[in-house]
């Protein structure tokens, strides 16, 4: 077996032992006003179809890929939502904060491994401010904090989501998880360090989007 398809496998084990850990997904129907509006709009033609040209991609070779042909920082990214799984390269980072993207424009924003943007997927996430949860998460300390998720809607404006968490190690060893809260709206992440940063997760974007599945392929 290569060290390629090892690294993937390993990863693979470790995301299916987040999911395992996170059974909270209740978020439909819960942010008032136009957020809630955001959330119910259809993704556009072109997204749909490029998302079906990538969910019949082998997740294994296309790391493998990856990996072979780009010699840079890689994570692989899975949209539990939509089904798709897609390998972004690192394309910039300032401050500690990387932009990883796919061909086609799409792009994450990761800050020590930690979710803090999207671009291009639709209802993006504009910026996710959580310095506190980072902080007890990559330390493997519990605590509680607070975070704002803000979000792109459709009357061009920025709109915030606060959010009250509670960090603690979840039921499998190494495992971080982060319980947060807004009247109804209940979501969990869950997260593996190593080395001062999230390098496997599972991470909620945003009413419309869901959780996506985040693995570092090449730091």
């Amino acid at each position: 077996m290569t060290g390629t398809k090892m690294r993937f496998m390993l990863g693979g084990a470790l995301i299916a032992m987040l999911g395992a850990c996170g059974n909270v997904d209740s978020e439909e129907g819960s942010i008032p006003g136009l957020l809630a509006e955001a959330a119910r709009q259809s993704v556009a033609q072109r997204g749909r179809a490029e998302a079906e040209v990538v969910a019949k991609a082998d997740p294994g070779q296309m790391a493998a890929t990856a990996l072979r042909v780009n010699k840079g920082p890689l994570i692989m990214v899975g949209l539990e939502r939509a089904g798709t799984t897609q390998v972004l390269a690192m394309t910039g980072e300032n401050g500690g904060q990387r932009t990883y993207m796919t061909e086609n424009e799409q792009a994450l924003i990761l800050r020590d491994g930690m979710l803090a943007g999207t671009r291009g997927l639709g209802h993006d996430l504009s910026v996710a401010e959580m310095a506190q949860s980072s902080a007890l998460i990559r330390s493997g300390r519990s605590g509680q904090a607070n975070r704002t998720m803000r979000y792109w809607t459709g009357d061009g404006l920025e709109r915030p989501l606060k959010l009250e968490c509670s960090i603690g190690p979840g039921p499998k060893p190494g495992v971080m998880i982060e319980d947060c809260k807004n009247g109804p709206l209940e979501i969990q992440n869950s997260y593996i360090s190593q080395g001062g940063r999230v390098t496997v997760s599972r991470q909620w974007i945003g009413p419309d989007l869901g959780y996506a599945t985040i693995q570092e392929l090449r730091p």
